[in-house]
């Protein structure tokens, strides 16, 4: 960690604040090594291959040869700077890519020339569009055999729904890349690819760029009527005229640019770095972010380093075991020993250091403007999701969603003495991490460490062992369920009892009516107590009986009446509500409404729901007949399967508790050749 000398201020104009992001796989982070290569970020490239990529840091990741958090740093390319966050591609790690997006001003997707768009593309495209976050396509492995820049394009539009543009069109036999906008070529050599050479088109480039050119000439049209009428004219077309509608219709999402190449045999990426100044939003061209005032009226927060002090806290990390805090500024001002307000709440906390971060290398600095990502120290009680402010201008801005676990095992430690190490450790991994969870079984006292999926939870226990010197011993994989109802049911049911509190005698007495119905999948647990029809008739209740029947209606939402796991789907309705004088307290109500609740819910009869999960699985065609047979057999629906090259692409969806282990049989099945991604689609029954 180095001292960083006080310097003018980044000019905001100059900055591109942008997000990789792809299916696990698809060379995002060999993608990242180039570019911060290129830049002169890093003076050698680190291959993934070869666990020694600059970004994967971490001795899981490389161990892996995966990306498992995303890490950020900076780079400089002609008189810019990219603020670069390379994301994982496992749907596993899926919080990480949620959170980056939440504070991207654009992101690059990648794909892979052989498979185009792929389920985890599906994903991070979906998190995107949540923020409506400017993205490019960049199409890898065009070296590939197989590999096809026009078909990947025809499946973004097809499986996404959106309109890719042809910008740099890769020529696989020669390594060269076709610019559709400067009509010119551009080839890489070098050691590394780092000598980029222009020149003008030849005739057999010209006829293959002509079509790309063409497609990309019939969109930027549709936006621009002096570009249509110049290309239906043939008149000579101003390459800046065209960068600058390009632009608009980027920033707009009304477009997606498209380059293609190989960032592992090192072609392609410098174009891409090119254009990303020149189609990418800075941050004074994003929208305001939203916010709420304590009054609970909307507050926009317009980027500017003038104002009170605004920033998000989106992610929080372990670096040398001491608790750092990663941020976006969106406006304002913040230095070290700076005191802050935690939102619209009251705990406020002093800043004790700021820094600039390239992955895992920490470098002080002596403030942060307005556009910056940048990590603290010293921040005890900021989490993910918290507004950052000035303490006497509070906000809230929109927090960050996290997806629930859906697999749970039992875990202890190794040694009786470690079991306080234990819990300690589990509170910093679940506040890094809100899609991990730790809990205690009140039934079985078993300790529960739930997560999304089978790799999830093994690098969590790789972590505690490596970082924090702790084993643990862990039980079988244990699927999270939810419960629901089968039918409508109604109920009158109460409390009528007497309690001795001393010397005090306390009479309980009330009853409620409730009505429960199913939902449909996925609407969720709503609880409607404003309609409530008081007895006798005529009285008039206290607004602390109100809130009573309503907080005693939801206590019971806690758990289903067939395993006590937590509610879905379920409309509860209050009805009426019967009251015996000074016996109906508060109290007597929130119990009497809990218990007509319970009672209801069991009438309707309860139904267990088990993770559905979107399954994805590759194979090369030989073994396709095989692995149907044996999804079937797991009672996956397969929901249709695709050959192309000499592989088949089997979609299905599939209850996560037949899916577990499937990887290792997938291999065994397939020697090997076959892998498969899987994603959370609902709870369901099976």
């Amino acid at each position: 960690m180095s001292k960083a000398k006080p310097g003018p201020r980044t000019d905001l104009a100059r900055v591109r604040n942008v997000g990789i992001a792809a299916h696990v796989d698809a060379g995002k982070t060999t993608l990242t090594e180039r570019v911060l290569y290129y830049t002169g970020a890093s003076h050698k490239i680190g291959e993934v291959h070869e666990g020694a990529a600059h970004m994967d840091w971490m001795a899981e990741e490389q161990a892996h040869g995966i990306t498992i958090t995303a890490a950020v740093t900076k780079c400089p390319w002609k008189d810019h700077l990219i603020q670069v966050v390379d994301t994982p591609g496992h749907v596993d790690f899926t919080i990480e890519v949620e959170r980056s997006m939440r504070v991207l001003d654009g992101a690059v997707i990648v794909m892979d020339g052989v498979r185009g768009v792929e389920p985890q593309t599906e994903t991070v495209w979906r998190q995107a569009n949540k923020f409506a976050v400017p993205r490019a396509v960049f199409v890898n492995k065009m070296d590939r055999p197989g590999a096809d820049f026009e078909r990947a394009l025809a499946s973004v539009e097809r499986r996404l729904g959106e309109t890719p543009v042809p910008v740099c069109v890769p020529l696989p036999e020669s390594s060269v890349v076709l610019h559709a906008i400067e009509e010119q070529a551009y080839s890489f050599s070098g050691e590394k690819g780092e000598e980029v050479t222009v020149r003008p088109l030849t005739a057999d480039e010209a006829e293959v760029l002509a079509p790309f050119r063409e497609a990309l000439l019939n969109v930027l049209g549709d936006h621009d009527d002096a570009i249509a009428e110049a290309f239906l004219a043939d008149e000579p077309l101003d390459p800046e005229a065209l960068w600058a509608t390009l632009r608009r219709l980027t920033i707009s999402g009304e477009v997606r640019p498209a380059f293609g190449g190989s960032a592992l045999r090192n072609w392609g990426v410098q174009p891409l770095l090119d254009a990303l100044l020149r189609i990418m939003p800075n941050p004074l061209e994003r929208p305001p972010a939203k916010g709420t005032l304590p009054t609970g009226e909307p507050g926009d927060v317009e980027m500017t380093p003038d104002g009170p002090l605004t920033a998000l806290a989106f992610k929080v990390q372990l670096f040398e075991g001491r608790r750092h805090v990663f941020v976006r500024l969106y406006r304002g001002v913040l230095e070290p020993g700076q005191v802050i307000r935690v939102g619209t709440s009251d705990v406020t906390e002093r800043v004790a250091r700021v820094f600039d971060i390239d992955a895992q290398r920490k470098t002080r600095i002596d403030e942060a403007v307005a556009g910056q990502i940048v990590l603290l120290a010293g921040l005890r009680h900021v989490t993910t999701g918290d507004t950052i402010c000035d303490p006497e201008s509070p906000i809230l801005l929109e927090r960050i969603d996290a997806r629930l676990p859906v697999l749970s095992l039992a875990i202890e430690p190794e040694s009786t003495k470690d079991e306080e190490k234990m819990f300690e450790v589990l509170g910093k991994m679940t506040e890094e991490d809100p899609t991990l969870t730790f809990r205690e079984d009140a039934e079985t006292g078993q300790r529960l460490l739930s997560g999304m999926g089978e790799l999830h939870l093994q690098i969590a226990f790789e972590r505690m062992e490596r970082e924090f010197n702790l084993k643990v011993r862990v039980g079988r994989p244990q699927v999270v369920s939810r419960e629901t109802i089968k039918a409508p049911a109604e109920v009158l049911s109460g409390v009528d009892r007497t309690i001795e509190a001393g010397s005090q005698v306390i009479e309980l007495k009330a009853e409620v009516g409730v009505a429960v119905a199913p939902r449909a999948r996925g609407e969720g647990v709503a609880v409607d107590a404003g309609h409530v029809q008081w007895e006798p008739a005529g009285y008039e209740p206290t607004p602390e009986q109100r809130a009573a029947v309503a907080s005693g209606s939801a206590d019971a939402t806690a758990g289903g009446p067939v395993e006590g796991s937590p509610l879905e789907d379920v409309a509860i309705t209050v009805t009426r509500a019967v009251t015996y004088g000074p016996a109906s307290s508060p109290q007597a109500l929130r119990i009497a409404a809990a218990t007509a609740v319970r009672e209801a819910l069991s009438k309707a009869g309860g139904l267990v729901m088990q993770p559905i999960m979107k399954v994805e699985v590759v194979v090369p065609d030989e073994n396709t007949g095989g692995v149907l047979g044996d999804l079937q057999s797991r009672g996956a629906t397969i929901q249709g399967h695709d050959s192309d090259g000499g592989t088949t692409s089997i979609a299905a969806e599939c209850g996560l508790a037949r899916l577990i282990g499937y990887a290792t049989d997938l291999r065994s099945q397939t020697r090997g050749r076959g892998q498969f991604v899987m994603e959370f689609d609902r709870f369901d029954v099976i």
